[in-house]
């Protein structure tokens, strides 16, 4: 059984080790619902269709579960011209352009569309504010693949603002018709200062309709604030090139701990960071399996410390239906969607 956020695990009740050593828990942490979807999307594929199903980009950024993907049959490729023409292709958590579908049906691909539906959601801001003619200012980071779907929608009226500091290069056709979207899995925070910035700058500047930062990256990072208050170091179980994971370690340091370091899994963690630390807080980013949480608890458990003791800022009940073109070679309705929370890494 894969294991999933927050669920299929029971945490046993706390229960402090003789050193008085302890470790807190985060929660909600881990799989978000966008993630779930993903994941279960190529599970599905390669249960219904059997091997090879190929997969546009990392389907979702975690180390672990490509690894696990691939060695059931799924196969990763940078672009779709790496796909042989008429096969299966499956579009990641993180979204696709415009130009990625064109040359897929270019090639006679069958299109599995894994995108989150959050993400999905800022796709369509940027079609509708270029449509009206907006410039469209992208809070994001160069590079990810998440920007690049989405500036891929408009093009000619997107501009990359790559944190408060890029705010003053920022030109615009008209000071009046300015909007901001951003890509969802940034901190928090920073991403509020960037606005503020443009806004100094803007003052006309306009909010999109509904925050793009997703509830779960959100959540996960009012968690990681409130167990870095009472806590000396803390852990964050994710891949380098996960986006949320990353912001994890800095709003950990930003409110409290004294250190803060991100392991792909349990054997990434330096016993020396564990000297003269009496509480170690741990949690995971939004595409992250429990498993690898649980062997940083067992690391942790061997090294002296307690039970874990879960500290609860929200709960989540997301759930986002299977993609179409999947439910319906499946015959399954939305409802037979799996569940989880929300971001794509």
């Amino acid at each position: 059984m894969r294991p999933t956020y927050d669920g299929g695990v029971t945490l046993p009740p706390p229960s402090a080790s003789p050193s008085g050593k302890r470790v807190l828990l985060a929660a909600p942490r881990g799989y978000c619902a966008g993630v779930d979807r993903a994941v279960v999307t190529v599970e599905k594929a390669l249960e219904h269709y059997g091997a090879p199903v190929y997969v546009r980009k990392e389907i979702v950024h975690n180390k672990h579960v490509v690894e696990t993907l691939a060695r059931r049959g799924a196969v990763f490729v940078d672009d779709t011209d790496a796909v042989p023409e008429g096969a299966r292709v499956v579009f990641s958590a993180h979204g696709v352009s415009p130009a990625v579908r064109e040359a897929a049906q270019a090639r006679s691909l069958q299109t599995i569309d894994a995108t989150c539906p959050l993400v999905t959601k800022v796709h369509r801001e940027a079609v509708r504010f270029a449509r009206d003619d907006f410039d469209i200012l992208l809070i994001g980071h160069e590079g990810h693949e998440e920007v690049e779907g989405t500036a891929g929608e408009a093009p000619e009226h997107v501009q990359l603002v790559d944190g408060p500091d890029a705010v003053d290069a920022v030109v615009v056709r008209d000071p009046q018709r300015v909007v901001w979207l951003s890509q969802t899995t940034l901190s928090v925070d920073e991403t509020m200062e960037t606005v503020r910035r443009l806004r100094e700058r803007f003052p006309s500047l306009q909010d999109p309709p509904s925050d793009d930062i997703c509830y779960a990256t959100q959540n996960r990072q009012v968690a990681v604030k409130k167990i870095a208050a009472q806590a000396q170091l803390v852990i964050v179980v994710g891949s380098a090139n996960s986006s949320n994971s990353v912001r994890l370690v800095e709003v950990a340091l930003q409110h409290g701990a004294e250190a803060s370091h991100r392991v792909d899994s349990a054997d990434e963690v330096d016993p020396a960071w564990l000297r003269g630390v009496d509480v170690v807080g741990v949690t995971s980013g939004a595409s992250v399996p429990e498993v690898l949480v649980r062997e940083v608890l067992e690391l942790l458990a061997a090294h002296g410390y307690g039970e874990a003791e879960e500290v609860r800022t929200a709960s989540e009940d997301l759930l986002f239906s299977l993609p179409r073109e999947l439910r319906k070679d499946l015959s399954l309705t939305p409802a037979g969607a799996p569940a989880g929370g929300c971001s794509t890494g």
